[in-house]
């Protein structure tokens, strides 16, 4: 399980986070980079083809293997495969190529992680799922560790391409852990052969959910899912953190210490206090706590843009970026499968994550937009010039790969707030929910 949860995060930080870096640090438009999060809306929808793959085998490959790992194992195949050539592209240089790259990673990884939830809950016993679960986090982790953290520190000496084609060769992990794993014990359903069946199937599968969630929250369902959905709104709309660390001007090995390797001890030590908000102050008392630390991130993150190159300041925004993501991830979680019923809960809390992830990442395919529309607005001469003059005294090789240095500065602080904007309804609703 150790081995699976890092052959699931691995695909999931080198599309989604690192090759943001590859791409500015090859300047790539803010725009253009910020588009591809949208390649991440796979993960919002996979409940989407879930059945298929909980119902459907593979030829000749699920006779030996079994119906889970036979998916985990193509899934794996295909991810590889993206990543293989992807290390052997000039990805800055051909974007089209690498979009669907990016696209066909994405959406092999989500579908790994749907065989590889399932997997979990059959093949392991219902005493053992606390263990099962938390060695899948910490393989998560320590994927998020590496993967943010070995290509930074490889591509300075050896260039992008060897970075990339050392982490192809890390997906062998979870290959070999799903020939090692033991077999699952299910049997895939019977294909329904009438049309009454097939829409008694539907019925069970996605509206009786649906109608079981709003029957059993009544009129505060309404409030629940706009909850849900805004909560982690001014984290998930920050798509373009890892550009924003190299126009300030940090090193690839600076980054991957401060950022990859301290971020992930934060984001640990926030999950931590979350889960003990969560039993010390009651569910309701920490979600609006939870609800106020994506707000707090994006000042400090304004603050940071203001900084410029200094390490001391990246450490302390790492620090509060991190924890507070770790500390609203926990209680969200906590919050989503309160929500959930008996009967339902893998269906309502599949649909419930979907739901989360969508608003952000639409609005965070935007954000390199209007990083760029501000610092052209403050350069301008309107009403955001004023914010210029916060960064007259920036230290050297601060935003000194770009023309206009206070004029991006200001459009990263404008943006950064912006974001901390966003979460302020949150905590009204988060306020509201508790009473």
């Amino acid at each position: 399980m150790l081995a699976l949860g890092f052959s699931s995060g691995l695909p999931a930080v080198l599309v989604f986070g690192t090759l943001s870096i590859w791409l500015r640090a090859r300047s790539v438009s803010l725009e253009t980079i910020a588009f591809f999060s949208l390649v991440s809306l796979v993960y919002s929808v996979k409940f989407i083809w879930a059945p298929v793959v909980d119902r459907v085998g593979l030829p000749l490959i699920t006779a030996r293997l079994g119906l889970r790992r036979s998916w985990m194992l193509v899934s794996q195949l295909l991810v590889a495969l993206g990543l293989c050539i992807l290390a052997g592209i000039d990805a800055p240089a051909r974007l089209q190529l690498t979009a669907a790259l990016a696209g066909l990673i994405g959406l092999a990884s989500a579908t790994q992680d749907i065989a590889i939830d399932a997997w979990r809950i059959e093949a392991g016993s219902e005493s053992r799922s606390g263990v099962l679960a938390a060695s899948y986090q910490w393989g998560y982790r320590i994927a998020m560790l590496v993967a943010g953290a070995v290509p930074l520190m490889l591509a300075e000496p050896f260039g992008w391409n060897a970075s990339y084609a050392a982490m192809t060769a890390l997906t062998s992990i979870g290959m070999v852990a799903v020939l090692l794993a033991p077999t699952e014990d299910v049997i895939v359903p019977t294909q329904t052969r009438t049309r009454a069946h097939a829409i008694s199937h539907v019925t069970r599968a996605f509206i009786d959910p649906v109608r079981d969630f709003f029957h059993q929250h009544g009129r505060g369902a309404a409030l629940a899912l706009v909850l849900v959905c805004t909560y982690r709104l001014p984290d998930l709309v920050r798509s373009i953190g890892g550009p924003f660390y190299i126009d300030v001007g940090f090193t690839l090995a600076e980054i991957a210490r401060v950022q990859r390797v301290w971020g992930i001890v934060m984001t640990m030590v926030g999950v931590g206090a979350g889960g003990v908000a969560v039993t010390r102050f009651g569910l309701r008392r920490a979600l609006v706590i939870g609800a106020a630390c994506g707000p707090i991130a994006g000042i400090a993150l304004a603050w940071m843009a203001m900084e410029g190159r200094n390490l001391l300041a990246l450490v302390v925004t790492t620090s509060i970026e991190q924890a507070a993501g770790g500390f609203a991830g926990t209680c969200l979680i906590a919050y989503m499968s309160s929500l959930t019923s008996r009967g339902f809960t893998a269906t309502q809390y599949a649909l419930l994550s979907s739901l989360f992830t969508l608003p952000g990442r639409l609005l965070g395919s935007q954000s390199g937009r209007i990083v760029e529309a501000a610092a052209n607005a403050a350069a301008g001469g309107t009403v955001l010039t004023p914010v210029i003059s916060l960064f007259s005294t920036l230290p050297a090789g601060s935003y000194a790969t770009v023309a206009m240095p206070s004029a991006l500065g200001a459009g990263y602080a404008v943006f950064f707030v912006y974001s901390a904007a966003l979460g302020l309804p949150t905590i009204l609703l988060a306020l509201k929910a508790r009473r």
